[in-house]
């Protein structure tokens, strides 16, 4: 279970850090939804909003003019012209990317001239709006409680460095496949950035206990840092948590229990492969420790927290805008310094993301192995002395990158709402594929999109409504004996009764004759116009899916299984950009 040179919490984790914030006068206009719910439209007309806005850093742009590279997140919302170039994997027994993935799984080479040029661009962004005040450090390490309203929704979590637990714990439960393109394209720009742009989405099952309460009380009750109104109609507020009590009562209240990523797989997946990636280069700068005896220091309730590396600015914000430039030529001066919270392009290897005034990567006074979880315990004694003699392999150091950016939303208080993803399959004409599924399936004619998916909601599972050119078809009532050859044995008898475990293990390789990749298959969220839209520009087929039941996901993931990539949108997702986190300044 787990690698023993990690360091690995002994329960869930949630560790303050120093949040890094905007300076500018309307938050919301350098906000974003998450970088996979962003098409390219999307990203103009975020920049139209404000020049600064974080889509900068989470989706850099190759130089103007570049038109022949294209960010390697094939699982983002798909524009019509845009196609996908990576292949599908499950994942090894623990959840982790195999041998091969790890490797698939890597920052691209110095040879692909435009991806390097890209996450170079982000990293240097990112610093140069930290040297010129558009983005602040908060003065001290916090917890933020993050709350979402609007129209029929409330939603109140924590964000803050969540400990990364090895799935074989079950502390923190995955429960969606992921593919190897993602976790490079976001490896590449954390590895390169040095830096967590935006918090993956985890619930538990809080019980209405300390944290929970303590989150309201301080919504309720505190004055916000940040209030957004954005553009989808919701508000969004923040506060931050220094209290050290009042810290280490919430990690109290959360130690013994689980969590499950609702949103944030393959950013998840980066975080543990990053985390092996700068434990393998810190490991290899060490030399060998001759054996020796030691006594474990007592830890601290709270590990310790890096010192600030300069003064940073009061809570009071002052727009920032106003003397730091907007152009994406000024904001990055040649001659400018860097930051010292963001590496330089020869500096990205450094294990720790901080520099020694002489250039070199330097280690910085970060707590022991065993003070990840605030305990004493650390699964898998990595630095346990070994009982033949002869030398120790030295126990390792706890880094930032030991830990992820995350909200953590109690849903006893807060149910999340459960959304379908869809599936446009361009190039199967719609004719086609309804012609090859009557063999299979009972077929039903609809003249247009709104009956077909009336008729959807009320069909039992699994029924799959297509759309495209020439009306709309629903398929329902599938041949059991085609279908029960076609299902797993090595699955539950619940995993192979999801729709999108049908669709992906029957009605795509055995009805259509081809597989779930992201080359032959799209991925829209929860819009159904914009799926049936999408299929006709394609010449293709858009398959239409309800929602997965919130129970079904939580017991597939309790017993260990996954469901296929893409198969969850939970919501409200957390918005990006109202608080970032550097590796140097946490």
């Amino acid at each position: 279970m787990g690698t023993p040179e990690l360091p690995m919490p002994d329960g869930l984790v949630l560790r303050p850090f120093r949040g890094v914030r905007f300076a500018v006068e309307d938050p919301a206009k350098v906000t974003s939804p998450p970088y996979d719910l962003i098409s390219d439209a999307d990203v103009d007309a975020l920049l139209d909003s404000h020049p600064n806005n974080v889509v900068r850093l989470i989706l850099p742009r190759s130089p103007r003019g570049d038109s022949s590279v294209k960010p390697p997140a094939p699982h983002r919302q798909q524009e019509p012209n845009q196609t996908p170039s990576t292949a599908p994997h499950r994942p090894s027994a623990d959840g982790e990317p195999t041998t091969t993935q790890q490797q698939a799984s890597v920052p691209p080479t110095p040879s692909d001239a435009g991806l390097e040029t890209r996450y170079a661009k982000a990293r240097d962004t990112l610093r140069a709006w930290l040297d010129t005040g558009v983005l602040v450090p908060d003065d001290v390490p916090a917890l933020y409680v993050y709350e979402q309203s609007g129209p029929n929704v409330l939603q109140r979590g924590l964000i803050g460095d969540v400990g990364l637990a090895d799935p074989g714990q079950r502390i923190i439960l995955p429960h969606e496949d992921v593919m190897p393109g993602p976790i490079t394209d976001r490896l590449a720009l954390m590895s390169t950035t040095q830096a967590n742009l935006e918090p993956i989405f985890l619930l538990y099952n809080g019980d209405n206990g300390t944290a929970t309460r303590l989150v309201d009380e301080v919504a309720s009750e505190r004055r916000p840092l940040v209030s957004a109104h954005t553009e989808d109609g919701l508000t969004h507020r923040l506060w931050a948590i220094t209290d050290v009590s009042e810290i280490n009562a919430i990690n109290a209240d959360l130690h013994d229990r689980q969590a499950l990523i609702a949103d944030g797989h393959h950013r998840y997946a980066t975080y543990r492969v990053l985390q092996r990636q700068e434990h393998a280069t810190h490991r290899s700068a060490q030399p060998e420790q001759p054996l020796t005896t030691t006594t474990r220091p007592e830890p601290p309730d709270i590990p310790q927290t890096p010192p600030p590396l300069h003064t940073a600015t009061s809570e009071a914000r002052p727009d920032a805008t106003s003397e730091a430039p907007s152009s994406s030529s000024d904001v990055e001066p040649a001659a400018q310094p860097p930051h010292p919270a963001i590496p330089s392009e020869s500096q990205t290897s450094s294990p720790s993301g901080n520099i020694d005034l002489d250039g070199k990567p330097s280690i910085p006074d970060i707590p022991q192995a065993s003070q990840v979880s605030g305990t004493d315990g650390v699964a898998g004694k990595a630095g346990s002395v070994p009982s033949g003699g002869g030398r120790s392999t030295p126990e390792p150091v706890v880094g930032p990158w030991d830990f992820g950016l995350a909200l953590l939303v109690d849903s006893t208080a807060y149910p999340p709402n459960l959304q379908a993803i869809h599936r446009v399959i361009p190039g199967l004409p719609l004719a086609e594929a309804v012609a090859k599924a009557r063999g299979a399936w009972r077929v039903h004619d609809f003249d247009d999109l709104a009956q077909g998916l009336a008729a959807l909601e009320e069909a039992q599972e699994p029924a799959f409504l297509l759309g495209g050119e020439g009306g709309t078809h629903l398929l329902t009532n599938p041949d059991p004996v085609q279908l029960a050859r076609a299902m797993p044995p090595d699955h539950s008898e619940r995993w192979n009764s999801l729709n999108t475990s049908v669709l992906t293990e029957f009605v795509l390789p055995k009805v259509w004759g081809m597989r779930d990749d992201e080359q032959a298959v799209r991925i829209v969220h929860h819009d159904t116009d914009a799926a049936v839209r999408l299929a006709i520009r394609t010449g293709g087929t858009a398959v239409l899916l309800k929602p997965l039941a919130v129970d079904d996901v939580l017991a597939v993931a309790a017993g260990g299984e996954r469901v296929p990539r893409k198969s969850t949108s939970f919501g409200p997702k957390p918005r990006t950009g109202l608080v970032l986190r550097t590796f140097a300044i946490d």
